[in-house]
């Protein structure tokens, strides 16, 4: 994006009520949708900037954030798009925090603090009756208040659809149901806690080796293989997980769920008592 757009000046004005004057820092910008970081005297928050296709998936967002009692969030429309601001989450993201274990650094007793903390996180936000729908490995800041979660552009109420249409989030942390449910339909796919326990185990599994769970070399599917071919393998479970465990404790209950048939699966709450008694 370059410059901050002048027709998202009413986005500026609601950052500056919160922070005062502010000098901006891009933090991201893809797809349609641009983050920036607003920092100014009296506090620093988050501009979200969405156009063309991710204008409604910005506002979907934005929606959410207003029906979650622990986020703050003022939003509008410019020419071309929809902004929201939201105060900046300070502090590591999940795969921040693991980088450590992912060296062989040591770390290995916040890296499980970490996991039982963001499996917390995702358990409360099931039972206020949330799907997320888009779990990460940077999808969660451990700030000093607690887990918060971001990217709530597939979230849903249970019993509410919010979309017409859905065709997945990150591929590698779709769990098979999902990715066949994605290819024969009838849409809309609706996303499941189950699913977001699978894509919650999948992301620990990557914070701890780096690498997606899916041994898609061994299933003889390339880097370079289309998105499809890949939800294809995944939807038959033709894809095995990987070998690499270089935290066996941890990894053994992470496999569990990334196995299970999905009536089988724990819950967060379960998977975070699981997660709690692993050796670090």
């Amino acid at each position: 994006m370059g410059e901050f757009t002048s027709d998202a000046a009413e986005a500026l004005k609601a950052a500056e009520a919160v922070c005062g004057p502010v000098e901006l820092e891009e933090i991201s910008d893809r797809r349609g949708s641009a983050v920036w970081k607003a920092s100014g005297p009296l506090g620093v928050a988050s501009i979200k900037l969405g156009t063309g296709e991710a204008a409604e998936v910005t506002a979907r967002e934005a929606s959410v954030l207003d029906q979650l009692p622990e986020y703050t969030v003022t939003a509008g429309r410019f020419n071309g798009g929809v902004w929201y601001v939201t105060p900046w989450l300070a502090g590591p993201s999940t795969w921040d925090v693991f980088r450590p274990v992912r060296k062989d650094e040591g770390g290995r007793d916040e890296a499980l603090a970490a996991a039982v903390d963001l499996c917390r996180a995702v358990a409360d936000l099931h039972h206020a009756g949330w799907v997320h729908g888009d779990l990460q490995p940077q999808h969660a800041i451990h700030t000093k208040d607690g887990v918060r979660l971001l990217d709530f552009a597939w979230s849903r109420q249970t019993g509410i659809t919010p979309w017409s249409t859905f065709d997945g989030t990150m591929i590698h942390l779709t769990p098979p149901e999902l990715a066949a449910r994605i290819i024969n339909g009838p849409q809309p796919v609706l996303t499941t806690q189950s699913a977001d326990v699978y894509a919650l185990a999948g992301t620990l599994w990557t914070c701890i080796t780096g690498r997606w769970p899916l041994d898609y070399e061994t299933a003889g599917i390339g880097s370079d293989a289309p998105v499809e071919d890949k939800r294809k393998a995944i939807a038959h479970r033709a894809v095995p997980l990987s070998t690499v465990l270089p935290w066996p404790s941890l990894q053994a209950r992470l496999r569990h769920v990334l196995l299970c048939a999905p009536d089988d699966r724990p819950s967060a709450g379960e998977l975070m008592r699981l997660v709690k008694a692993a050796e670090a």
